[in-house]
């Protein structure tokens, strides 16, 4: 695990962000911990979410995309701070996302910022993953726009849960566009850097839940 990846799951839990106890997921399923990126809410927070992002990008995603596309809504302030992160380490890149719905007046259209363009290279940027839903609404629209390239995916945390086979999200995702997924940090790191700070009730609960969705690897 990198330094920046530590950081990184200190950060969530000091943000309250990464909790654990009984929660619901949006796919219906109870879980002993939660990732809710919507508890992000002033500007230092953002900043260094943004900068995990950079790092992160610096790590697998180094010089292999043009442009950063933030799903809506939660995808907007991501690409935006993680933009103006990058651009602050010399880095100028453009970004856009879309609107849930079309504007028919103004410039119209669904998607709002860089103007895509044939052979764009684009980098997907989302808070968590687990079913791989708005990814799936995502692709047609970019496709739709210009004849673009999916450089990758890269999210916050890997849950490493099973999505609609017994493979995680980010696997059936990868296979499915040919792209590269990725994300800041998986489950599993995230346990071996909190390791004994975890109560052996959560630790116990998080076991079982991975025993009933818990993804087989690769």
């Amino acid at each position: 695990m990198r330094d920046y990846q530590r950081t990184f799951i200190d950060f969530m839990v000091e943000a309250d962000v990464l909790t654990f106890g009984d929660f619901t997921t949006k796919s219906g399923r109870s879980t002993p911990y939660f990732v809710n990126t919507g508890r992000y809410r002033t500007g230092a927070q953002m900043k260094r979410l943004a900068a995990a992002y950079a790092d992160a990008i610096e790590t697998s995603f180094e010089g292999g995309f043009d442009v950063l596309f933030g799903p809506a809504y939660k995808g907007i302030p991501l690409v935006a701070s993680i933009a103006c992160e990058l651009a602050a380490r010399g880095r100028d890149v453009p970004f856009c996302f879309n609107r849930k719905e079309a504007k028919d007046h103004g410039e119209g259209g669904l998607l709002v910022g860089h103007r895509l363009r044939d052979g764009d290279r684009v980098l997907i940027i989302e808070d968590v993953t687990t079913a791989g839903t708005s990814i799936r609404e995502t692709v047609p629209i970019l496709n739709a726009a210009a004849n673009i390239a999916l450089a990758g995916l890269l999210v916050s945390v890997d849950r490493q849960e099973r999505g609609t086979t017994d493979r995680t999200a980010l696997a059936e995702l990868s296979d499915e566009f040919s792209m590269r997924t990725s994300a800041i940090v998986t489950l599993d790191e995230i346990l071996e850097h909190l390791g004994d700070r975890l109560s052996a009730d959560d630790l116990g609960r998080i076991q079982a839940y991975r025993a009933e969705y818990g993804a087989v690897a690769g």
